[in-house]
């Protein structure tokens, strides 16, 4: 699969349901445009529903699972890459991927999202950063990070490396960009 992206989501089960209907469509549109997706693989939560969507439509699924968390692998990925700790988790699921799309999530989107925002100011990561804004839900992260600008403590640059995209179609209609 030449076209992948990471998506981040979430792992509980007891978000608002809207969430994962969003999350589902947006994965499905991807994968009918070429893109291959690469997640945690789990059957927990959002992951859960990004795995059952993607299995529904015939869509490539890139698992990237610890060992520790075999007992939660979704049984139908396209693939599964298997490692030891939750950083290199994180290493392998953007490797080799055209952008990351944060879906609604928690702390573990909240610090994956960060952590490749760091990696593309460093000039490490090369994708593009979305963060699907359903709602609203990412407004006070955009609000943080324009603090982080006001503040002097990060670049407006780095901040114009992150799309906040209201929808799935503005997310990949911005990813021909």
């Amino acid at each position: 699969m030449d076209r992948k992206i990471a998506v981040y989501c979430s792992a509980s089960s007891e978000i608002d349901p809207e969430f994962n209907k969003v999350a589902r469509g947006f994965v499905r549109a991807a994968s009918l445009r070429g893109y291959g997706i690469v997640t945690g693989g789990t059957i927990k939560g959002t992951m859960g529903e990004v795995s059952d969507e993607l299995h529904s439509c015939g869509g490539y699924h890139l698992g990237v699972i610890p060992h520790f968390m075999k007992q939660y692998v979704y049984p139908d990925l396209s693939e599964v890459i298997w490692t030891d700790t939750m950083a290199e988790r994180k290493a392998l699921l953007r490797k080799d991927t055209c952008a990351v799309v944060a879906l609604p999530g928690g702390v573990g989107t909240l610090d994956e999202v960060i952590e490749v925002l760091a990696l593309v100011h460093l000039k490490q990561y090369s994708g593009k950063i979305f963060l699907l804004n359903h709602e609203g839900f990412y407004e006070p992260l955009r609000n943080l990070l324009q603090h982080y600008v006001d503040m002097k403590m990060m670049s407006e640059a780095t901040m114009a490396k992150v799309c906040f995209a209201d929808t799935a179609e503005d997310i990949l209609d911005r990813l021909q960009d």
